[in-house]
């Protein structure tokens, strides 16, 4: 069963970063909500390890069925994924995929699997960012009729979203994702998705990561570049 987990034992002190395996990690890229693997932004992060040689795995977090997507069925996708696996992973999230990632890296079974994380606008605290611009109307209209019409940016289509995606989100509590792994978030300054305050207020909570604000919005594909020069530093990715 996946959900927030009990906090695990704090170190004594933070790991430093970028970190230097004894085994080369996997790599494994998160999408964003209603996206897919197939999104630019995925793929523009594939093709740059691939310069380097480097696979990137990057699952499908709808899974063929978006209209029960929920961020517990997301944890669970990818937890699988790790445990199937013997190297050490290093998560790379996008958005909603960001969020996933850290809630990956805080299950018990996973922490110590987990080298680093790259968090892309995470959605930290997206429910009280994304309702109330959602209206008590349409969301009381989706509680009751119990799916929203969604627009899956890479299927160009309408899909409807169960309301389930919504109480299974409202069981995790963003406060407490303490596992002390070096991480790196990536954010806009412009951001009107996620607010770069969000990103703020928990890196300023945990010294073990590390905010680099982009003059960008939500989408990030202005800044691209100084996306994959941040990762490849962080990552030490030239060192391999």
């Amino acid at each position: 069963m996946y959900g927030p987990p009990s906090p695990p034992h704090p170190l004594t002190h933070p790991p430093a970063y970028p970190s230097t395996p004894h085994t080369m990690p996997q790599y494994i890229y998160l999408h964003g909500f209603a996206s897919s693997p197939q999104f630019a932004k995925a793929q523009a992060m594939k093709a740059r390890f691939a310069t380097l040689g480097i696979p990137l795995l990057i699952p499908d977090l709808n899974q063929g069925d978006f209209a029960h997507l929920t961020l517990s069925r997301q944890i669970e996708q990818v937890s699988a994924l790790i445990l199937s696996q013997s190297e050490p992973t290093g998560l790379i999230g996008s958005s909603l995929g960001g969020l996933t990632a850290a809630w990956v890296a805080q299950q018990p079974a996973i922490t110590d699997r987990i080298e680093n994380l790259v968090l892309l606008a995470p959605a930290f605290g997206f429910l009280k960012q994304w309702l109330p611009r959602l209206g008590p109307e349409a969301l009381n209209t989706w509680r009751t009729e119990g799916t929203l019409s969604v627009y899956h940016y890479t299927e160009q289509r309408q899909i409807p979203l169960h309301y389930g995606f919504i109480t299974d989100a409202q069981g995790y509590d963003d406060n407490a994702l303490n596992a002390e792994i070096p991480t790196l978030i990536l954010h806009g300054t412009s951001d009107e998705t996620i607010s770069i305050e969000a990103s703020r207020a928990y890196a300023a909570a945990r010294p073990w990561t590390k905010l680099i604000e982009l003059p960008s919005d939500h989408a990030l594909v202005d800044v691209e570049e100084d996306i994959w020069q941040h990762t490849q530093e962080f990552l030490g990715l030239g060192q391999l």
